[in-house]
């Protein structure tokens, strides 16, 4: 693989907790094989972290979670102008909206290797025909303004083939997380971890981490929590996360309060010590509506906990039914109930499960690989553009901010 030194890539994200939680690992590793790498996004908290790790960050003020098409052509004009002053070698975008707008902006700032990661498709094959062909219309049309498209799930991949989308593109990616920092934990992790929940020792707890957003499933869970309230008094159901208030489907305060009075539902809010917390849960839960390839699911197998998810795409990836953990239908609490109260009742199962997913999370989910994958495609890109491209004068690098 050709040195990737001295090479500046920017990655576009919308928020920086995307920058950081989402992407931080790989983002060092760039750094650490020799790449100028600079973080796009709109400004927040977790720019400081990103300093801290030598990633530069650069605002996109108009950046947005919101649905909002005038702040993303506005998005998308600021894009432009960054990538003509930064003048990357590659832009690297993550979607679904920087995705679009960041690999349009990249093309018409004449960027010489653009990048997409597909995430996951903000539309599925149960999904509504309007909906699909507004996804999928839009996707296929970014596609034309990049040079490759890492596609994170398989059944992703499929689509994408089947809209048209060249195959010469097309990188089967997986996912991954940092199994140094996700692992089975001895006994009294798990005693310091609900310590820090208020949690007793004596409970069996059922843990989610998650953006405080409906479509994660959050109403079936409350659901399912009411229900195991009279049939499992023991288990309590623990919520780790960020609130998202300007999200339409963002939980407010009345939401929370209402979810924390059914008594055995622990709102714990966002903490960025996560692996110290999962030692806490004895299931892991993730009933999510739609999924790319969920992150918090494959930090829990790795931690060996059993993970109870919906049967979607994404938490098929995750989850072998049966043997790392359990698949329910989407948008019935009654059956997540019951999937966790099986659990709960059967302590050798969730073990032998969670050993399994442990396991798996070694064989298919270590961030490592990932990079590797990556790093492969830009030197490919680059390669090539050296190849068909007459050499240029030194580039005139931009001040740092």
């Amino acid at each position: 693989m050709k040195s990737l030194a001295g090479r500046r890539v920017v990655h576009v994200t919308t928020t920086d907790i995307s920058l950081a939680l989402l992407l931080g690992p790989q983002l060092r590793a760039f750094a650490e094989a020799g790449m100028e790498v600079i973080g796009a996004s709109a400004p927040g908290p977790w720019v400081t972290d990103l300093e801290s790790w030598g990633i530069r960050h650069e605002p996109v003020t108009h950046a947005t979670r919101a649905v909002a098409p005038v702040e993303d052509a506005l998005a998308l004009l600021e894009l432009a102008r960054l990538f003509r002053r930064l003048e990357p070698d590659i832009v690297h975008t993550h979607n679904p909206k920087p995705g679009l707008y960041g690999r349009v902006g990249a093309r018409l700032a004449r960027v010489p290797v653009v990048v997409n990661t597909v995430h996951g498709l903000y539309a599925t094959p149960s999904d509504p025909l309007l909906r699909r062909a507004a996804v999928y219309g839009l996707e296929r049309l970014a596609t034309t303004c990049s040079d490759a498209e890492l596609v994170q799930n398989p059944e992703d991949l499929g689509v994408l083939k089947r809209l048209g989308v060249s195959a010469r593109k097309l990188t089967l990616l997986g996912n991954g997380v940092d199994l140094g920092r996700f692992h089975p934990r001895p006994p009294e992790a798990a005693v310091s971890a609900r310590r820090l929940l208020g949690v007793g020792a004596d409970r069996v707890v059922v843990g989610m981490v998650s953006r405080l957003v409906w479509e994660k499933g959050l109403r079936e869970l409350f659901g399912a929590a009411k229900i195991l309230k009279g049939r499992c008094p023991e288990v309590v159901v623990v919520v780790v996360g960020p609130r998202e208030p300007s999200q339409r489907d963002g939980l407010g305060d009345e939401d929370v309060a209402q979810a924390q009075e059914l008594g055995n539902l622990v709102m714990a809010g966002e903490r960025r010590d996560v692996e110290l917390i999962y030692p806490a849960f004895d299931i892991y839960v993730l009933p999510s509506y739609r999924e790319g390839f969920p992150r918090s699911a494959m930090e829990a197998a790795a931690c060996a906990i059993p993970v109870v998810a919906t049967d979607v795409r994404g938490c098929r990836q995750v989850v072998e039914q049966g043997v790392t953990g359990l698949l329910v239908a989407v948008g019935d609490p009654g059956a997540l109930a019951e999937a966790i109260e099986a659990l709960v009742a059967d302590p050798v199962r969730r073990s032998d499960m969670g050993r399994a997913g442990h396991e798996k999370a070694l064989r298919d989910f270590d961030d490592r690989r990932v990079v590797e994958l990556t790093l492969e495609v830009y030197s490919r890109l680059l390669e090539g553009r050296s190849r068909t491209r007459a050499p240029k004068g030194p580039r005139r690098r931009a001040l740092p901010s």
